[in-house]
């Protein structure tokens, strides 16, 4: 178990650049714009938002050579692509090209919500799968983070600190892509290659007391009766295209992203000062981690479908009360104080599920694929959500911005209930069985 956690971590560390690379830039923002002297529309829409969408074409076309060289060279490549986008970026002397090298970093972020969970997935033993996979997302936390303290250290270094901000994401990105470089390949894909013995060694480790003849012969029996032309847009696998397109649905329609992106902005709305609500962002971000902790230690104790029924009530409820404070215009600490705990239920939730579960609904050879197809419906909607927030709150008010996503996590809970199967303990072979082929009745949405 100690070198499965290892390799898990290693694999998960994709997830401390992902957040750290999405955050960092924020503190070059001015910078940026003062030195270039850009419009707020092309600062805006090319200096700052080139990365998310790089990160959109990472996640629509990851599972490309997640599927074709595998989850191990795909996070390698992972590994190079932040390298490259972190120094470029350093020692860029224009806009274009410092906007060309944060999409390459993009691009590394959107294929590490493919490669990274599909791995951790396929070399996790079924009980500690949930947890495993699960590190991913604790790691973007403490990504998220880490890029808030490094650029506070940073803001006073040399005569441009935006190039220090910028550029030290090349250190953890060096030191992932040396721990990447020692995992083994994924025994799956392995198996789904023909490379039989090396998959038997790395399955020797991960289950040793189990029977690896028959471990090997129901991953091979599976693999012999996939169909390499199959996509994940067979009428066979509509149930898990629909549970992963609404797992990402609903993660953004809570409104995370968009209140992450404007946390200050909607704190100073609801009355607070300039330096009271900085103070109350970070205090969003130290919530955001105790609380995916938590989530990590629950997630296969309780399984997924437990998780999201807490974290949806969580949502309802603060999310109500948010809206409430604003349309009653109720003062002091009490907004924050809401949005912490619908910090926690998100956390607790949908922030400890989504990569995990996605990772798990679909059969091997598609699971790349579903993976790029949940990762996808996240980012586009994670791009289109925050962009409008600032004419929503101008126009219609926060009060009933928030309302709408207390309805949408309404919406989200009567599909946990009905329609979320829970996959707690379960062999990926036996819920590739149980998710396709007709089977996903109502028996698995009890188990």
């Amino acid at each position: 178990m100690n070198k499965i956690f290892a390799w898990s971590i290693s694999a998960a560390l994709a997830g401390f650049l992902f957040g750290f690379d999405t955050v960092v830039i924020s503190g070059a923002d001015k910078q940026l714009q003062e030195l270039w002297g850009t419009s707020d529309a092309f600062h805006g829409s090319i200096v700052m938002a080139m990365a998310l969408w790089g990160t959109v074409v990472g996640a629509i076309f990851g599972g490309i050579p997640t599927n074709k060289f595998g989850r191990k060279n795909t996070l390698i490549m992972i590994g190079i692509l932040y390298l490259l986008s972190a120094l470029g970026s350093a020692f860029a002397n224009d806009p274009i090209t410092f906007a060309i090298f944060r999409f390459i970093g993009g691009l590394g972020v959107g294929a590490s919500t493919i490669a990274a969970p599909t791995y951790v997935s396929e070399i996790a033993p079924p009980k500690q799968r949930g947890r495993l996979v699960s590190l991913y997302q604790f790691n973007i936390v403490l990504g998220i983070l880490i890029a808030f303290l490094s650029n506070y250290l940073l803001r006073n270094t040399g005569e441009q600190p935006w190039r220090w901000m910028v550029g030290i994401e090349a250190v953890p990105g060096l030191i992932y892509l040396l721990f990447v470089v020692f995992i083994p390949r994924s025994p799956r894909w392995l198996i789904s290659k023909s490379k039989t013995a090396e998959a038997e060694k790395v399955l020797r480790i991960i289950n040793p007391e189990s029977d690896i003849k028959t471990k090997m012969a129901e991953i091979q029996n599976q693999s012999d009766s996939e169909d390499t032309s199959e996509n994940i847009f067979m009428k066979k696998y509509r149930f898990p295209l629909i549970l992963a397109f609404l797992v990402a649905f609903f993660n953004q329609l809570s409104g995370i992203n968009a209140f992450l992106y404007y946390a200050p902005r909607i704190f100073e709305a609801a009355g607070l000062g300039e330096s009271t609500a900085l103070l109350s962002s970070i205090g969003v971000g130290v919530v955001n981690l105790l609380f995916t902790l938590l989530g990590v230690f629950l997630i296969d104790r309780l399984g997924r479908k437990q998780l999201m029924l807490i974290g949806s009530i969580g949502y309802i409820v603060s999310l109500s009360l948010v809206a409430a404070a604003f349309f009653l215009s109720w003062g002091g600490l009490w907004v924050p104080i809401f949005l912490f705990l619908f910090i926690a239920a998100h956390a607790i939730g949908q922030g400890a599920v989504i990569w995990v579960f996605i990772s798990e609904i679909f059969p091997n050879h598609l699971r790349a694929s579903g993976q790029a197809f949940g990762s996808s419906t996240h980012w586009v909607l994670a791009a289109m959500v925050p962009s409008v927030i600032p004419v929503l709150f101008s126009t219609i008010g926060p009060g009933y911005v928030f309302a709408f996503f207390a309805f949408m996590m309404l919406l989200q809970l009567f599909f946990v209930i009905f329609m979320m199967p829970e996959t707690k303990g379960k062999s990926l072979e036996e819920l590739s069985v149980e998710l396709s082929v007709g089977k996903q009745n109502i028996n698995l949405q009890n188990n």
